[in-house]
């Protein structure tokens, strides 16, 4: 007897085996491949072959190698901040509420810097006081243009520090701070001109010997100065004063090269398929007071990309700062720019962005489990999009509810200026399902220090029973970084070191000491932080010292 005697089928049999069997192989054989290759995230970082006592190995970025040398200008024409303006872009593009052209905005560049130059002579400083509007840009490219020294402060609090150990020549400010910097400029005895961003406030008109409007500095330079020093790349031509977390000052200064490296750090962090470009709009919530946010919009007049900031910003106002929230990324929209592309958020800003998006979700679809357990298991396979069905029926209309048209038009969020909980990564990246990269910044460098790449999706256990922020990937591309007060026992036996972050790099300024003197070049910089490193390379900053 053969077996189709004792093996009864029919077309229903049939038809249910041939659905099982392509069921299983859809699942094994088709599933997501990742974004990225394992092996580019399973050694993020090249470490050095020898360390001293008490510190870790050297750490530098893969992709440059211990004996690459450090990339310092996004274009070989780039050699000065003014360089970031290219003449060949032709095409407006908007900052902030000002449409202009990249010829339109270097007359008004070398107009300013003329002005400037008939009012203060060579070899003094001026200090900004402006919060970010593209006379700000102007400013600090007009400065640098003219080789005058600018200085920036991250808080308002340093101002009388500052005014008493380093009393600038000139403060451009605007009328909001006005009646602040005439009296902190009377306690510390210093007579300095004022040029006022709009117009002169008609109260200030008695003494306006010391005091011009910015239309009257501006007209000033109606006839062109040539600088009389023209600008260098290894130059200094700004200083910066920032805030630690036990509330000291410290202060570091930057040269040309310094914000071409942090243009260079800037523009590592998109991969090909998500690169900026001349159709971007970036829109930033870290000041153009500090390095870091003035790079950034540095990239973006680099790129020919839109750009403005967020109202959290606004280093000098009247009241209280707002709230890191969606509301304060939404205010964005008040701008005439075209959407948002990328946004350089806080990590509150993301927890804010992610929680709306959930809530949302949730009491929009009832199917919400199912579509967060799917988009789950794609994500272990290291592969996310936001045009998956889970998306088209839960999560896009979520998105679109809380943030509108940008929903769409946000192709990657870049993540700084604070600890990013671990626990709030996995549902942002399932919320928002837009690439999320993780960066650490610090006040002495003009580009990120650390970087995770931004297809990277592992969820890495914690080495600690305690919970720990997530992790800040691998050093930038033109950064060295290791780790002080290591305990020599502990690494020794096979764990992560753990320590003081110290940093170096073309993208780490100078930086000084109290009384003004530099340090020396290209020397380790304390970042004052503490970090774990990881066996792939990767840093978890863990907070202060």
């Amino acid at each position: 007897m053969t077996i189709s005697d004792y093996l009864v089928t029919d077309d229903l049999t049939v038809l249910l085996g041939f659905i099982g069997v392509s069921v299983f192989l859809l699942q094994n054989l088709y599933k997501p491949q990742p974004l990225v290759h394992p092996i580019l995230l399973g050694r993020q970082s090249d470490a050095g072959r020898v360390r001293h006592s008490g510190e870790s190995a050297v750490y530098r970025n893969y992709g440059t190698g211990l004996m690459g040398r450090f990339p310092v200008r996004p274009d070989k024409d780039v050699n000065v901040v003014t360089d970031f303006v290219k003449p060949e872009f032709d095409a407006p593009r908007t900052l902030w509420s000002t449409k202009i052209t990249n010829a339109q905005l270097k007359a008004r560049v070398s107009a300013f810097g003329s002005g400037i130059a008939t009012l203060v002579p060579e070899g003094s400083t001026v200090l900004i006081l402006l919060n970010d509007c593209i006379e700000f840009v102007i400013t600090d490219l007009a400065l640098s243009e003219q080789s005058i020294a600018s200085i920036t402060l991250s808080s308002p609090k340093l101002l009388a520090r500052v005014l008493e150990m380093h009393p600038p020549d000139a403060i451009i400010t605007d009328n909001t701070f006005l009646p602040h910097v005439s009296q902190a400029a009377r306690d510390a005895r210093n007579n300095h001109k004022l040029i006022v961003v709009d117009f002169l406030p008609p109260r200030f008109s008695e003494t306006a010997r010391v005091m011009y409007s910015w239309q009257e500095v501006e007209s000033l330079g109606k006839v062109p100065q040539t600088p009389k020093n023209a600008p260098q790349p290894g130059s200094a031509y700004t200083v910066s004063f920032f805030e630690t977390p036990s509330g000291g000052m410290r202060c570091v200064q930057l040269s040309h090269e310094n914000f071409t490296s942090g243009v260079t750090a800037i523009k590592a962090l998109f991969p090909a398929a998500i690169n900026l470009s001349t159709l971007d709009t970036i829109v930033s919530s870290h000041s153009l007071s500090t390095p870091y946010g003035r790079a950034i919009a540095y990239a973006a007049l680099f790129e020919g990309a839109s750009f403005a900031t967020l109202p959290s910003t606004s280093v000098y106002r009247d009241g209280d700062a707002p709230a890191l929230d969606v509301a304060d990324i939404l205010s964005v929209t008040k701008f005439p720019i075209p959407s948002p592309t990328v946004l350089f958020l806080k990590p509150e800003h993301v927890q804010s962005l992610t929680s709306s998006v959930t809530d949302r979700a949730k009491k929009s679809s009832f199917i919400f489990p199912l579509a967060w357990r799917h988009k789950f298991a794609g994500l272990t396979e290291g592969f996310l999009t936001k045009d998956s069905l889970w998306d088209r029926t839960v999560f896009g209309s979520a998105r679109e509810d809380v943030l509108g048209k940008m929903a769409d038009t946000v192709k990657a969020i870049v993540i700084s200026g604070g600890l990013l909980p671990s626990d709030v990564l996995v549902p942002a990246r399932l919320a928002l399902s837009i690439p999320l990269i993780n960066t650490y910044t610090h006040g002495s460098a003009t580009g990120p220090l650390f970087a995770t790449h931004a297809f990277d999706l592992q969820m890495l256990p914690s080495s600690s029973p305690a919970a720990e922020p997530a992790h800040a990937g691998a050093p930038s591309v033109n950064v060295e970084a290791k780790l002080v007060g290591v305990n020599d026992s502990v690494v020794e036996k096979g764990a992560d070191p753990i320590g003081e972050i110290l940093v170096r790099g073309p993208s780490v300024g100078n930086m000084l000491a109290a009384d003004g003197e530099a340090g020396e070049k290209n020397a380790w910089v304390h970042t004052g932080e503490m970090a774990r490193v990881m066996t792939n390379g990767a840093f978890k900053v863990l907070g202060s010292i």
